[in-house]
């Protein structure tokens, strides 16, 4: 099993969010997204899972960090819920870590299911304004990543987002999984 992270934010000040909203629109971005995590299980928090149209997204299966066991899935098939965070580093498939924050920081606090690999999508434009709510940032992962990470040579940029993989320092990553995403990123706006 390998973990990977998967993140747009803000350049300089690492946001992912202001309040509900994602504080920019980019085509190209949500396509990279679905691309790279089509056919995988996506791990969630509660508000995240909420977001996405219907709590569902085509070929994809969830797990929602809640801490209510109860808490209903759109999709009881396909999507569980979780309350221990801890169970997941024994997980048997791939595991697409895709918010919110809180979500992010956990997995970067817990060195035995700290993702192998980031997908670290940077935005160099400006963010909306007029949004409302508390700043949300992923700033204490991006310290981590600094220091336990090492990144590809190769970067990837479009429509003003520059994209690095990163790698986990001192273990093993799943090449095939690191390969699929790279060869995504290759292709992406060609």
């Amino acid at each position: 099993m390998t973990i990977v992270s998967i993140w747009c934010r803000h350049y300089g000040d690492s946001i992912i969010g202001i309040g509900p909203d994602i504080p920019w629109y980019i085509p190209s971005d949500a396509k990279r997204f679905r691309n790279i995590t089509i056919n995988n299980t996506l791990v969630v928090g509660k508000t995240t899972y909420e977001t996405f149209p219907n709590r569902t997204l085509p070929n994809r299966k969830f797990v929602v960090l809640s801490d209510t066991a109860d808490y209903e899935v759109s999709d009881k098939q396909n999507h569980k819920v979780i309350t221990d965070i801890n169970l997941l580093k024994d997980y048997p498939e791939d595991l697409y870590v895709s918010g919110g924050a809180s979500v992010y920081k956990a997995f970067f606090s817990i060195e035995k299911i700290m993702p192998d690999v980031v997908v670290d999508c940077v935005y160099h434009g400006k963010m909306k304004e007029g949004l409302k709510g508390p700043i949300i940032s992923v700033q204490p992962c991006v310290d981590v990543i600094e220091k336990k990470y090492f990144a590809l040579p190769q970067t990837f940029e479009l429509d003003n987002v520059i994209t690095t993989v990163w790698l986990k320092k001192g273990d093993f990553v799943e090449q095939e999984t690191v390969k699929k995403i790279l060869n995504y990123l290759e292709t992406e706006g060609k």
